[in-house]
């Protein structure tokens, strides 16, 4: 049987910072032990101590307003005055500062990335990086200035003129062809990842939390040696959601199910929560999620932008609406496994308009696992026995979606191809899910956990 198999996005953002991923790839990474910001309004400087002189490539970035600081492979491992790891974030709570907020992380392979979130407009000054007199290590520094509106918009202008013309040179490790021969391939989605954290409370950060997560269910579904399963990643590296989507559209893929575990202001909500894609939101909650969950990009400082399809007929809209008619059926289906063995939040099956979801011919599901705001719902995202229980459950809802097909499964390893302007037609079964015949599966023993 193939192993899990991992496809490795490879982030392009600027030739400068190309470079930096490549002169890199292979040295022994700088280690950043501490950061310090000074900031008065008018200026700011950020200074990290590191083991090794480094290169940096500094630009700037609008809608929100931010630096970006690109930087070869670094392991951050800064220490707070009690001896804690720090948090790779620190904000400030005053708006009247130049800097609101910033972080730090594994942004490429071969390449790791600072982000600044910015109050207002700002200009780089400089980065270098020195010697520290009479002391071990170096100092590199990112000094910052205000600016007007119009010089800071002129040179995030040209940051992105510089990012679209190296854009052909970003892509991903192509996965080998599906053919009707193939297992159905079936690709987990550990959210965020890298300098994209995601939500973070106490020593629990979402980005690691999911990634334990999806592992342990990657390794059940290959064990059960009915289907080949890819990663969009499986360590600490950021991937954009448009590349997230683009591995499982690229790879043929049968299903495609991404983990995360948010927090809300609210600290009673709690339980796992299934999302499809819809254009319009079910509820408040599901829109303000999914306004979150489409941030990952700028939080990485990746310029995102809308794609279009390129795709608007009959066929493709047909194609479109059978493959969100199965995932409604997987999401209905999996909520029913799931309540096995944890909790389900109140309202468990939503739907939004998440980008990472909007492969128009791979049935996509976005399982929000809990609330690391809650309590009851930390406590057991960081447990082993949970997580043994809920993959456990997730596998066993997989096996009966795609035993629900029956027939359709040699269908579902070779799902249908959307090309510009040519689809090819909707496999019937998808057909017999519009009309009803089939249906969600529950497992024969539905014993509630409790709430």
């Amino acid at each position: 049987m193939n192993p899990v198999v991992f496809a490795q996005a490879k982030g392009f953002i600027g030739t400068r910072a190309a470079a930096l991923g490549e002169k890199t790839q292979a040295g022994p990474q700088a280690i950043a032990s501490a950061a310090e910001l000074t900031d008065n309004g008018e200026a700011a400087t950020l200074t990290f101590t590191t083991s090794a002189p480094v290169e940096a490539a500094a630009f700037v970035l609008g809608e929100p307003d931010r630096v970006i600081v690109d930087l070869p492979a670094m392991a951050f491992q800064l220490q707070l005055p009690t001896g804690k790891p720090a948090k790779p974030r620190a904000r400030r709570p005053s708006p009247a500062h130049l800097v609101e907020s910033y972080r730090f992380g594994s942004f490429a392979p071969g390449r790791s990335r600072v982000v600044i979130d910015l109050g207002g407009p700002a200009r780089v000054v400089k980065t270098d990086v020195a010697k520290i007199a009479d002391k071990d290590g170096y100092r590199l520094t990112i000094q910052l200035a205000k600016t007007d509106r119009a010089s800071f918009l002129a040179a995030a202008q040209a940051a992105r003129s510089e990012m679209a013309a190296a854009e052909p040179a970003r892509q991903t490790e192509p996965l080998p062809p599906t053919t009707a021969a193939s297992l159905p391939r079936i690709v987990i989605d550990p959210g965020h990842g890298g300098v994209d954290s995601g939500a973070m409370v106490g020593g629990l950060i979402e980005k690691n939390v999911v990634l334990d997560f999806a592992k342990e269910l990657a390794a059940k579904l290959t064990a059960t040696g009915h289907y080949t399963v890819v990663m969009t990643r499986d360590d600490d590296t950021f991937i954009s959601l448009g590349d997230r989507v683009k591995m499982a559209r690229d790879g043929s893929a049968a299903l495609f199910v991404s983990v995360h575990a948010d927090t809300l202001s609210e600290a009673d909500v709690t339980g796992a929560t299934v999302y499809t894609v819809s254009d319009k939101a079910s509820d408040a909650q599901a829109a303000r999620v999914a306004e979150k969950e489409n941030q990952s990009d700028a939080a990485a400082g990746v310029d995102g932008k809308e794609e279009a399809s390129g795709v608007s007929d009959i066929l493709f809209d047909l194609t479109r609406r059978e493959t969100r008619a199965y995932s409604h059926v997987f999401a209905h289906t999996l909520a029913n496994y799931w309540k096995v063995a944890a909790r389900l939040n109140k309202n468990p099956e939503r739907s939004a308009g998440f980008k990472v979801l909007t492969a128009p011919d791979v049935p996509s599901v976005l399982l929000e696992l809990g609330y690391l705001s809650n309590e009851k719902d930390a406590s057991a995202l960081n447990s082993q026995d949970w997580r043994e229980k809920t993959t456990s459950q997730v596998a066993d809802a997989i096996e009966n979606f795609f035993a629900a097909r029956g027939a359709s499964a040699s269908e579902a390893a070779s799902p249908p191809v959307l090309a510009s302007k040519t689809v090819a037609p909707a496999p019937a079964a998808a057909t017999a899910v519009l009309a009803g015949e089939i249906k969600p599966f529950s497992p024969p023993s539905v014993a509630a956990a409790s709430h």
